[in-house]
């Protein structure tokens, strides 16, 4: 089974992600994990991604698709997987022929969002430099601008699923899977 998730920063996707990939025995990839691993490295990429995600940018789509391709061609993925926060652009999605089974969109008010964001900082109160209010309120201003429409673009594919991420984790979860059983 190939899944999507789809949500602004903060609606919950690695938290559905991880407890979907445990449930449907299919990997967790996350988009947003691997660009932050990318930017770790002292690499002409690496500090590229950095500069572009520090400033609350997306990284352009065929940059994306390179990347999010190549991983998805490892072995790991074959059989399926849970893939976080992409595609992000209708472009992304075009591009993307993959056969994927179901999008999942998890919808979450800006303002609930950017609450949630700001209550997550590690047990250090460590900020990721990506988090930072003004780069978080810029790719939710993207995400309405850009990502917006691949929601239509699945929705008229059929292959589109809205649950209310304002709900409890495990409700959402619980709504997710009688969701694919349809």
């Amino acid at each position: 089974m190939k899944l999507i998730l789809l949500g602004i920063q903060g609606s919950g996707k690695s938290t559905q992600g991880n407890l979907l990939s445990e449930k449907v025995k299919i990997p967790y990839l996350s988009t947003g994990h691997i660009f932050r691993n990318l930017a770790k490295e002292k690499t002409q990429l690496g500090r590229y991604i950095k500069e572009v995600m520090n400033a609350g940018y997306l990284i352009p789509d065929d940059k994306t698709l390179e990347i999010v391709l190549e991983y998805l061609g490892r072995p790991e993925y074959k059989k399926g997987y849970v893939l976080d926060g992409f595609p992000r652009t209708v472009n992304q999605a075009e591009a993307f022929i993959d056969g994927v089974d179901k999008v999942i969109y998890l919808e979450v008010s800006d303002r609930e969002a950017l609450w949630r964001l700001s209550y997550r900082g590690g047990d250090n109160d460590e900020v990721r430099e990506d988090e930072t209010v003004r780069a978080v309120r810029k790719r939710i201003e993207l995400f309405h601008t850009f990502t917006e429409p691949v929601l239509d673009f699945y929705r008229k594919k059929k292959a589109l699923i809205t649950v209310n991420g304002e709900e409890s984790i495990e409700h959402i979860h619980r709504e997710i899977l009688k969701e694919l059983k349809k």
